[in-house]
């Protein structure tokens, strides 16, 4: 087995363990399996480290719960840069133990930690394959449960974090009503 195939399989592994499910899955698996899709989808030529990097986007994210940070913005932001960190560790953990050296275990971590994001055409990427994982999958079931306000903030929130090129593919690839598309027009 490949160093690849060896920390994709180690990443599926821990994710695997998650304890909610989505779709009679674990949840964390099936959204690294989506991630993974829409990574070979976006980019056939991504790197290695962008590839693992995708798969472990949201490796056992069910261990640093949000109900442990305080409430509001601050929490919130706590809370995502702890989870930033730790997928960061595990990953280069497995990283490691695949055999991989440390520029490329350091190259995954910054994507994950978000480190250049608008600077970095990897950590980019994978801002962008997330934003598209999270269009194609969970953006209808969190419409349904939101205000068009809060859907329309969010969408905007999700067009500004999306390079150009991402930005304008989004545009061709969903149907969205005319004022969510405004938010991606470039």
């Amino acid at each position: 087995m490949s160093k690849r195939e060896t920390a994709l399989t180690t990443i599926d592994a821990a994710n695997a363990k998650d304890p909610r499910t989505d779709e009679g899955q674990p949840e964390a698996l099936l959204y690294g399996k989506r991630m993974g899709a829409e990574c070979d989808r976006l980019f056939p030529d991504a790197s290695e480290t962008l590839q693992i990097a995708a798969r472990g986007q949201h490796i056992e994210r069910w261990v640093l719960k949000r109900a442990n940070y305080p409430e509001g913005r601050a929490g919130y932001l706590k809370w995502r840069r702890d989870l930033g960190a730790h997928h960061a560790t595990r990953v280069g953990e497995i990283m490691a133990a695949a055999g991989y050296d440390e520029d490329a275990i350091a190259e995954a971590s910054a994507m994950l930690r978000k480190e250049g994001i608008k600077r970095n055409d990897q950590v980019q990427a994978l801002e962008d394959i997330i934003c598209f994982t999270f269009l194609k999958w969970y953006f209808a079931p969190f419409a349904a449960k939101h205000s068009p306000e809060k859907v329309l903030d969010i969408v905007a929130k999700t067009a500004r974090k999306m390079s150009p090129q991402a930005r304008s593919r989004a545009l061709s690839e969903f149907d969205l009503p005319a004022d969510l598309a405004a938010a991606f027009e470039v």
